[in-house]
This record gives C-alpha cells, structure tokens and sequence, in this order.
C-alpha cells in the first residue's frame, strides 16, 4: 500500500506536534503528515493545496469548528480525533461527513490503523462513541432536540455544564478550566437559566437523557 498523506487539523499546536511524532514514529512507511492547521481557514486552505488522503479533524476550533471544515472543504475524507465524547459532538461531526471519530486518548498504533481503515472506505469509532451514531439513526436520540437546547448555550458553557453533570465540584471545574470558582458559578447560572432548570440534580437529569455525560 502506497504511504498515506494526512493533515493534521486542531488549534493546539503541542497536539498538532505530537499527533506528527507518533505517527511519524509508529507509521513510518503506513502514513505521512503533509501539513497542519489551526483553524478553519487554514484547514480549508491546506486542504486545497495538499489534496491529503486523510484529514485528521478536530471538533472544536476558531472559525466554526469540524464540521465548518467539512462543508466548506468537502472532497476530503475526514476522520474526527476530539478531546470530547459528547454525543451531540460525534453526531454533528459525523451528519456533516466525517468517516469515523476517535478520541484523543487513542493508542497511536490504533490512530495509524483507523486512518488507513477510513482511506479504504471503513467508518471508525471508538467502542463507546459507536453506539452513540447508532441510537441517533434508530432515533433513540432526538437530535434536532438536543442541538436546538445546545445552540442556547456557548461553548464555555457547555464545557462546564458537562463536568457539573458529571458531579464535579465547582472548585473542580475551576481548575479543570482554568477560570476562577467565580466564573464557574456565573456560567453555572447562565446554563440552568437558558435550559429552564432550577437545580445541578436537574442539570444532571438533563444531560443524562441526552446522553451528553
């Protein structure tokens, strides 16, 4: 099989470095990073020139995030590697063309193997994020629901909305974010506010019918 030439798209550089050394290391001859980018833009722009067998995507960046990319660069094959395991994120990534989604903590020869399996046509999933795809096309997910409540929200927001469903203290999801305990507490408030609940039992609730925990 001739060597694969990927892109590597996230806003973090040290990943973006990373993601090159190991596979660089443990696909030398399999695969090969061509480029990288940091943003929207620059996704679509290397993209172009590159014409890269795979994209390796993040979810969240500057400028719209994963799928922006995919629409507006959509004859690349796309395989999502995301520090997030939300549901609304896998479903999003995947409805606007993504092959397959893998998260960060991935094996680096289990990252070779995915991207040569979405390059041969295969879609990829971590085990837990699979089920997540197959309850949204079974319609056991709402998903037109649960991005209508999200889109209320911003991303900070839901950043500290999932860890506070997940039972974290506020100190905790300070530190986890860097922000101040006070800040957590005024997006704490903006959420329930925006979702109409009144409580963090509630919250959890929510978050757990949506499969977003």
């Amino acid at each position: 099989m001739d060597e694969l030439r990927v892109v590597v798209v996230d806003d973090h550089a040290m990943f973006r470095s990373g993601v090159r050394a190991e596979l660089e290391r443990v696909g030398a001859g399999r695969v090969r990073v061509v480029a990288e980018a940091e943003d929207v833009p620059s996704a679509v722009r290397v993209i172009a020139d590159h014409r890269p067998d795979v994209v390796l995507l993040d979810v969240h960046m500057p400028g719209g995030g994963g799928p922006e990319v995919i629409a507006r660069a959509p004859g690349a094959t796309y395989l999502a590697l995301s520090v997030s395991d939300a549901a609304e994120d896998v479903i999003g990534v995947i409805r606007a063309g993504a092959r397959g989604y893998v998260t960060k903590n991935i094996a680096a020869d289990e990252l070779v193997d995915g991207i040569e399996r979405v390059a041969a046509g295969d879609a990829v999933f971590s085990p837990r994020l699979a089920g997540f795809v197959l309850d949204a096309f079974a319609g056991t997910i709402a998903v037109a629901h649960v991005d209508e409540d999200l889109d209320r929200l911003t991303e900070r927001e839901r950043e500290v909305m999932r860890l506070i469903a997940r039972g974290y203290a506020y100190k905790e999801v300070a530190k986890e974010l860097f922000i101040s305990i006070k800040t957590v507490e005024t997006h704490v408030s903006n959420v329930l506010r925006k979702l109409q609940l009144s409580s963090r039992h509630e919250l959890t609730r929510w978050a757990s019918d949506r499969r977003l925990i």
